[in-house]
């Protein structure tokens, strides 16, 4: 892969800018609630690099309290996780796209901006406030965005991975027949 195939994935965008799906936000703050709620509650804060999933119209117009966002790691951290993703096959099937929960990004190089290979984690799923996140970004020169068709592409898998239906029973396999 060349510079200018990396530079068809993403583009760096301003402090200024609105904030879009497919924007990344690092080292985010995402309130993570206790399991069993009492009269006091007490909440942990956890940093998260993360990419805005909550649609651009939406975003834009301001018509929505809440962003939806979901953690990214890298291809690299995920295999430290579950090693599963540390061979070929693991990544193979990310790439192919065959693991409904992850979504496989390109590799950064813009520079000041690298990255290894990205993976988005719809099995995380988060919502921070949208004056919040407005507020963080301004506080940041500069964050990358992810471009269009593959800004498309991430929210259509995410879809796919939202809209699943497990069936009580599905239909059996055919059988060869002799």
């Amino acid at each position: 892969m060349n510079k200018v195939e990396a530079h068809t994935w993403y583009e760096v965008v301003g402090s200024k800018d609105n904030i879009l799906q497919g924007d990344f936000i690092e080292d985010c703050p995402v309130i993570i609630p206790p399991s069993v709620l009492h009269d006091e509650i007490e909440a942990c804060v956890r940093n998260y690099n993360t990419v805005i999933m909550s649609q651009s119209c939406d975003l834009v117009q301001g018509k929505i309290d809440l962003v939806l966002m979901c953690p990214i790691w890298s291809l690299n951290e995920l295999g430290e996780i579950q090693p599963y993703y540390k061979n070929r096959k693991g990544r193979e099937a990310l790439r192919r796209g065959h693991i409904p929960g992850y979504h496989l990004l390109n590799k950064c190089e813009i520079d000041d901006f690298e990255t290894d290979f990205l993976v988005v984690d719809f099995r995380s799923v988060y919502s921070v406030s949208f004056n919040f996140v407005i507020d963080f970004v301004k506080k940041r020169e500069r964050r990358l965005r992810l471009l269009s068709p593959h800004r498309e592409h991430l929210s259509q898998a995410f879809a796919r991975f939202f809209m699943r239906v497990g069936l009580p029973v599905d239909i059996p396999p055919f059988q060869e027949s002799i």
